[in-house]
């Protein structure tokens, strides 16, 4: 992809005029300033401080105009990944081999592309009112105008849906289990595999399931248990069979608020008025839990759970072994929670939702951490697994968006007033202030600084020290320039 032509002319035009054209084009920031990357090999250019940067290393090419455009596609041949964003999230497109997808917000999209069965799809949606998709088979062709008529497959959670004049009339299908609507969502019946069911909701409604076998996608035959429902003026009353055919049969009823029950071999629940009094004995989990009413009073107690709750001033819960551990004061003032799944221990603190976030992971084998803080809207810092580091002033959307690439491609570059990066393998570092106003470089063989549009520059490395001063190259020429 081509540089656009206004900022080819900027560069001929400084390489053309009185001030000698290496000096310039290489260290004027924030007019145009060139620099090797960092944390990864590689090279970018950036040009009017925010306002245009070209970047290339191993793994990416990418070029964009902050916060407008920006263009980014993988050189290696085997991944073959292509994307674009214009103003993002307004326009997005990205492309994954002979897969791509167009995006409008969440509302308006193209994507198509030879899928794994080899047939060539194009799909266009108009969210929630068009859909299209043409294929090569003919069979997956669908259309559909929402709400007057149309087939939808593999979309909305469901295998199939159609409609004619909804919510008059309707029909989907999830695997087996087909459900035909009337008047959506008011009456309904349901059939599949050993599966029958009707409901004229919310006044009563009854479905019955079989205990039936079926065969996964490995080919094994299990048993799918069944199961028996009733509802009536629903929510008020309902008793319903569940885990038939299998060890945990059990039955949940009740009459609400008054009371509701639930009983199973694993697992005993009674409540009363509810939401207000709970007693539950969950034997396959090892705990009693007690709430008064939930979710505002919780006392948990046993080996698989241990819970004080009461929200919004305190809570704190952990897990069999310490497996899941959470912590909340004054709701959403400050909260922690932490997940141990080994290798992987994580480590997650808030306050006030996004204002303030310290994750912390660590490989439980090799001890090695990643790490992020970030201070909403005035910094994010972020330590990779080898030990390298990322420092940045400001971070308007970071802290709500956290490793989002088309964030940091489009829009940090445009607040980025500060950066700091550490190599911890190479040992290479680098400063950034105000798009390169000031930029300092540093590695284990050379040091290199650049101040106020490059009007002052200093570099030393093997071939000794060079200073240059408005543009003019000061004290004894060296053996060999760059």
């Amino acid at each position: 992809m081509r540089i656009p032509c206004l900022f080819a002319f900027l560069l001929a035009f400084l390489a053309c005029g009185s001030i000698p054209a290496r000096a310039f084009t290489s260290d004027a920031g924030p007019l145009v300033d060139t620099f090797p990357l960092t944390l990864v090999p590689g090279q970018r250019t950036e040009v009017l401080g925010p306002l245009f940067y070209t970047q290339d290393s191993q793994n990416d090419h990418t070029w964009a105009l902050p916060p407008f455009f920006s263009y980014r596609r993988n050189p290696d041949p085997d991944l073959d990944v292509e994307e674009y964003d214009v103003l993002y999230p307004v326009l997005t497109h990205s492309r994954y081999g002979r897969q791509y997808r167009w995006q409008f917000f969440q509302l308006f999209s193209f994507a198509g592309g030879v899928t794994q069965t080899e047939t060539n799809r194009n799909r266009f949606t108009l969210f929630p009112i068009y859909f299209q998709q043409r294929s090569s088979d003919p069979a997956e062709n669908y259309t559909a105008l929402f709400p007057i008529y149309g087939r939808v497959l593999n979309r909305l959670y469901r295998d199939e849906v159609f409609f004619m004049a909804f919510p008059l009339y309707s029909k989907t299908r999830k695997r087996d289990v087909v459900t035909q609507n009337y008047l959506y969502p008011f009456f309904h019946l349901r059939e599949g595999n050993g599966l029958n069911g009707w409901q004229v909701w919310p006044l009563v409604g009854h479905e019955a399931k079989a205990v039936t076998l079926v065969t996964n996608r490995y080919g094994d035959v299990l048993t799918s248990p069944g199961h028996e429902n009733f509802f009536a003026l629903w929510p008020v009353y309902y008793h319903n069979h569940f885990g038939l055919g299998t060890t945990n049969a059990g039955v949940h009823y009740g009459m609400l608020p008054a009371y509701a029950v639930l009983r199973s071999p694993l697992r005993d629940q009674t409540t009363y008025l509810w939401p207000f009094f709970s007693v539950i004995d969950d034997r396959e989990r090892e705990y009693k839990e007690w709430e008064m009413p939930w979710p505002f009073i919780v006392i948990a107690r046993g080996e698989g759970k241990n819970t004080t709750r009461f929200w919004p001033l305190y809570a704190h819960s952990e897990g069999k072994d310490g497996v899941l551990e959470t912590l909340s004061i004054l709701g959403p003032v400050y909260r922690y929670n932490r997940l141990t799944s080994k290798p992987l221990d994580r480590e997650r603190s808030r306050i006030l939702y996004f204002l303030y976030t310290d994750v912390r992971e660590e490989n439980m084998e090799t001890q090695a951490q990643r790490t992020r803080r970030e201070l909403w809207p005035f910094f994010v810092k972020r330590k990779d697994w080898d030990g390298s580091t990322r420092f940045q002033v400001l971070a308007l959307l970071e802290p709500m968006l956290p490793v989002n690439r088309s964030i940091e491609r489009n829009w940090s570059p445009v607040w980025s007033l500060w950066r700091d990066e550490q190599n911890a393998t190479t040992g290479a570092s680098s400063q950034s202030l105000l798009w390169n106003l000031y930029r300092n470089e540093r590695s284990p063989e050379s040091k290199k600084c650049s101040l106020l549009f490059g009007l002052f520059q200093y570099q030393k490395d093997s071939a000794g020290k060079r200073v240059r001063l408005f543009y003019v190259p000061l004290g004894r020429k060296p053996s060999s320039t760059r």
